[in-house]
């Protein structure tokens, strides 16, 4: 067989790039959980200076700037043989409120790693792995990776792009945030919008305990949470029915969106904010595409297996989440409200 050179050198270079994110993957962590990114937003330091900072050995600090430089995660100057992060990757890598975690996704990535085992009979067997049996680092690290999205995009243009629902919160209205985790788009909505009720909806019930704790951390009072799955929720009728990120990994997301539709008021809207996504697979066959398709593989096919569900996964795309709410969930009106590079948000009606 033929092999083309100059192809073989770009896909071992690529693999070489790939392999180096892998193996940095755990350093970025032990970097988030150390404070050396927050350390070095204030620097320049040297790997002495960072170490003397953080109370940690300089020798160990030392290899571990030596690669996140190489990686383009923090700035060397070789003149004064010091590290510092630029403006941009200080609000990637050190600011909870910036418009990317990436530590954050990176504690997604340790899970990943604590499963495999599970992962692989999956493929054998073709059975799931419920939400809970995860590590804990999952259910954190998707907290921070997603509650960075919310802060950037929730309140200026996700809910002003749904038809006329920023007035209803304003003057005070009912709203479920069904497969809210730790509460994050939940907490955000309701101290934004004092005049309205929020009720935050998951079945996992560790997750409701910690958004529990941060709804009472921040001093919300228009906020309570339940322990309850995405068909069987009560509360009465919602003006307001948000979906962030979970229908396509729900064991029953025909059933959510027809609970949905039962519980809904008859001007109600529901949001449904999911990845991006193309209809087509080769339209996905990006960066983007790989992540999810990645973290779909070992985490929400799984969890719509464990009970027997369909298995949209994170790239179901536009039409597949419209039929489920408009053919099998009863909705008449379906369209995509707004989107960014990471989301779609979608907009259901009766």
């Amino acid at each position: 067989m033929a092999v083309d050179e100059q192809r073989l050198n770009a896909f071992l270079g690529k693999a070489v790039a790939d392999l180096g994110a892998a193996v940095s993957a755990v350093l970025v962590s032990i970097g988030d959980e150390l404070g050396f990114y927050k350390a070095l937003a204030r620097g320049p330091f040297t790997a002495g200076e960072l170490a003397a900072n953080t109370g940690t050995n300089e020798r160990y600090v030392r290899e571990w700037l030596a690669n996140q430089a190489a990686g383009g995660y923090v700035e060397y100057d070789a003149t004064s043989q010091k590290f510092s992060l630029s403006p941009e990757q200080a609000l990637c890598l050190a600011d909870a409120n910036g418009p990317a975690d990436v530590p954050g996704a990176y504690s997604i990535v340790r899970d990943l790693f604590h499963i495999r085992d599970r992962a692989l009979n999956n493929f054998r067997t073709g059975t799931g792995m419920e939400w809970g049996e995860h590590h804990p680092c999952l259910f954190h690290g998707t907290e921070r990776f997603f509650r960075a999205t919310y802060n950037t995009n929730l309140l200026g243009s996700w809910l002003p792009a749904l038809d006329g629902v920023v007035d209803k919160l304003k003057r005070g209205i009912r709203v479920a945030d069904v497969g809210c985790g730790h509460g994050a788009s939940t907490i955000l909505m309701a101290q934004a919008f004092p005049k309205s009720t929020f009720v935050g909806i998951d079945y996992h019930e560790s997750s409701i305990e910690t958004a529990q704790q941060r709804a009472t951390a921040a001093g919300v009072s228009n906020i309570g949470f339940e322990v309850a799955d995405a068909t069987s929720y009560k509360g009465g009728r919602y003006d307001l029915i948000a979906f962030f990120d979970c229908v396509h990994d729900m064991a029953d997301p025909a059933g959510a969106a027809r609970h949905a539709r039962e519980t809904l008021q008859t001007d109600g809207h529901v949001m449904v904010v999911e990845p991006f996504a193309n209809d087509r697979l080769e339209d996905n066959l990006n960066p983007v595409g790989r992540v999810y398709y990645g973290a779909s593989t070992l985490v929400c096919v799984p969890v719509s297996l464990a009970k027997n569900g369909p298995a949209l996964g994170a790239q179901a795309g536009e039409q597949r989440v419209r039929d489920v709410f408009v053919s099998q969930g009863g909705f008449t009106r379906f369209r995509r409200a707004t989107e960014t590079p990471f989301n779609m948000v979608l907009e259901a009606r009766p």
